[in-house]
């Protein structure tokens, strides 16, 4: 998919090996972001972005001059029955131009198109993705609809919200969380 973005024409793929060298900037403007919305973020590792990569599960958008412009990865959970978008994030100067909107599209097809039976999430404090989510048809839900998996839930233990989903016995937080449910064929 190739867009038109202010400053310039970028590239929304999937990422390849070669696209470890993002990894680093990618990480330090998760941070920076988060910090800057005073929101929560599940800390990644570079070596848990550079796997999603390696198994072509990550979405990259890049310029024609070889900057990184935004990224988002799929996570399976609950033994495939849930699929995650997750980590997506546009590189300051890139804002604004479609990047986001790009990347969330083609991180969803890849959802569909690697596991078709399950139910996509996505969690956010952003009123951006959650429209970007209800243009896919994700529906807002209670976190009882998403994934049970422990594994997704101890990640919340490093947001800075975590005390507020602990005390609500992981019913509420800041995030909203969306699905989409795929359509059972009828037989």
């Amino acid at each position: 998919m190739k867009e038109e973005p202010e400053g310039g024409s970028f590239d929304i793929r999937i990422a390849v090996p070669a696209d470890i060298k993002y990894v680093y900037p990618i990480l330090e403007e998760m941070e920076r972001s988060a910090r800057a919305r005073g929101t929560g973020i599940a800390r990644r590792t570079p070596q848990s972005l550079c796997r999603k990569i390696y198994e072509s599960k990550a979405v990259i958008a890049v310029t024609a001059t070889g900057d990184w412009a935004g990224f988002s990865y799929v996570e399976v959970w609950g033994e495939g029955k849930f699929v995650s978008n997750s980590g997506l994030i546009v590189n300051p100067a890139y804002r604004g131009g479609g990047v986001a909107r790009g990347i969330k599209e083609k991180v969803f097809a890849l959802s569909r198109e690697r596991y078709p039976g399950a139910a996509v999430f996505s969690i956010t404090t952003g009123a951006a993705v959650m429209k970007m989510n209800h243009r896919l048809g994700f529906e807002p839900v209670t976190y009882e609809q998403i994934t049970g998996d422990e594994r997704f839930w101890d990640q919340c233990k490093q947001c800075v919200n975590y005390g507020i989903l602990e005390s609500t016995a992981r019913t509420k937080c800041l995030c909203t969380a969306m699905l989409f449910r795929p359509v059972k064929e009828l037989n």
